[in-house]
């Protein structure tokens, strides 16, 4: 895995961060068999005017641009959350392309963060939980604001996941809450979570990075700073099945009847 946790600050023009994103994205395909991006990072994940001004359709120039990426490279890429424009709506969605160029798969976010204002002033909710096969095996996707909901991941491992990818825009001010949260749905789920969140300053807020790479027993298998960087770590697919099987926790889960 590669986690490519990209700097998203006002001052810099959205095209020069998208090269740049290509730029770390390319690099990292080198030694990773799946690169991950953050949440919103071309306009910036708090940065909801940027966002509105910057949504494109899923068959706009950002998307094909890591279609080809990844075709060229051969490489799993999720290419983070992106504001995606459909008629009169935006969604906050990840995309998640195959080696092949395809799209895999994506994702609208269910949980918009806001309370009333920020992402909900602009997008629109999803519905539908995703997983897909990858390398690491039957992936469930998430985003940011998703991780503060158990019920969610829950139900990826209802469809079988065994591990969730999730693309953020953490704050820096509720970091901690993250690093909690992260290991809190690794552990009760049995799951790998792998995690990219974003760094940089815009519209007010300072992102707070530390993305990371948890597996199935809550243990932290690499983390990153609070800068630009890329993380690189090695998963084992078959962990989460394995330590299922030997400390088989999810199968003594008592569901609340129907009132």
């Amino acid at each position: 895995m590669a986690l490519v946790q990209l700097r998203s600050d006002d001052a810099e023009p959205a095209d020069e961060r998208v090269e740049r994103a290509v730029e770390l994205t390319c690099g990292a395909t080198d030694v990773a068999d799946v690169v991950v991006l953050p949440e919103l990072w071309i306009s910036g994940a708090f940065d909801v005017d940027a966002a509105a001004r910057l949504a494109e359709p899923i068959d706009g120039p950002l998307v094909e641009r890591f279609r080809a990426l990844a075709e060229t490279t051969a490489t799993w890429v999720h290419l983070g959350a992106y504001p995606e424009r459909v008629d009169e709506r935006t969604y906050n969605t990840s995309v998640v392309v195959a080696p092949d160029g395809s799209i895999a798969a994506t994702y609208r976010k269910r949980h918009l963060f806001g309370f009333d204002g920020g992402e909900t002033r602009l997008m629109t909710a999803g519905d539908d939980l995703v997983v897909l096969p990858t390398p690491i095996g039957r992936t469930g996707l998430a985003t940011c604001y998703d991780l503060r909901f158990p019920e969610h991941f829950r139900a990826l491992v209802d469809r079988d996941a065994t591990a969730v990818l999730v693309a953020s825009g953490w704050p820096e001010r509720r970091i901690e809450h993250w690093r909690v949260l992260l290991r809190a749905r690794a552990i009760e789920d049995q799951c790998w979570v792998v995690a990219c969140n974003g760094v940089g300053t815009h519209a007010g807020v300072t992102l707070g990075g530390r993305s990371a790479v948890i597996d199935p027993l809550g243990e932290v298998v690499a983390e990153a700073g609070a800068d630009e960087e890329v993380l690189v770590a090695e998963l084992d697919p078959d962990l989460s099945e394995r330590w299922r099987s030997e400390f088989p926790a999810l199968d003594d889960r008592r569901r609340p009847r129907p009132t």
